[in-house]
């Protein structure tokens, strides 16, 4: 049985209280032309890895980043978008259910985010801090998911093997590569059910049934080898 459970936050935990999420309003915001997969990494480390002062100062940053202005009206329009962001967040349905079983279970249970400070209010908010034995913090720890340094730092607050523990996440970037990166067994949220990806599951509570069931090994082995013979396919693109 899998000894630690590593958790995203924004949009595998919590809802985020806007749509489209906040970085991909910023991606409009700023009017910055990239592909978004190449946006965020840029973004995130600009706005993630550090504890800026305020939200003007990380906003400023990510202008810098991307070697444009910082408009008084434009940090102004970021600021409020982030802000609404964390004040409308909250946990999905099925969050406290979930993460309620898994304690009962003596499952060791991680918190691993990219995220500015803003995380701390919204665990406080909503009590969530009792579900979880160790938390790893981009603004804290200096670096991104991307960095498996990262999932490592974690595992060893949790005093877990990399093989003992699986991810679960709803970025393939760095949720899924990112922990596999470091040794970690990820499995996919898909809430939209939209990515030709395995192993994938739609709702937290088909992770309490895996477990309950006792089928959670074999369904991450299984969605591995569908999804080694679906990137061997040409005529299939994977979906980040």
């Amino acid at each position: 049985m899998v000894k630690a459970i590593l958790f995203d936050f924004w949009g595998t935990l919590v809802e985020n209280g806007i749509f489209p999420s906040p970085v991909k309003q910023a991606r409009y915001i700023l009017r910055v032309r990239m592909s978004f997969k190449d946006f965020i990494i840029r973004f995130e480390k600009a706005v993630m890895t550090k504890p800026h002062n305020d939200l003007n100062e990380a906003f400023t940053a990510v202008c810098k980043e991307f070697e444009l202005d910082p408009q008084p009206f434009v940090i102004e329009k970021l600021v409020g978008m982030w802000n609404k962001n964390e004040l409308l967040g909250k946990p999905f349905l099925e969050t406290l259910e979930v993460l309620d079983y898994l304690k009962s279970k003596k499952i060791k249970l991680g918190l691993i985010s990219n995220t500015t400070p803003s995380i701390t209010r919204v665990l406080d908010k909503f009590d969530l801090n009792k579900y979880f034995d160790a938390t790893s913090f981009s603004y804290e720890e200096g670096l991104l998911k991307t960095d498996p340094e990262m999932f490592k730092k974690l595992l060893k607050k949790l005093k877990v093997k990399a093989e003992d523990a699986i991810m679960i996440g709803d970025s393939l970037p760095t949720d899924v590569i990112g922990s596999r990166n470091a040794g970690i067994k990820s499995i996919l949220l898909d809430r939209m059910n939209k990515r030709e990806f395995t192993p994938k599951i739609v709702n937290l509570r088909e992770l309490k049934q895996l477990i309950d069931d006792d089928e959670l090994k074999d369904f991450i082995a299984k969605g591995e080898e569908e999804q080694v013979s679906r990137d061997s396919n040409p005529q299939m693109e994977e979906q980040i």
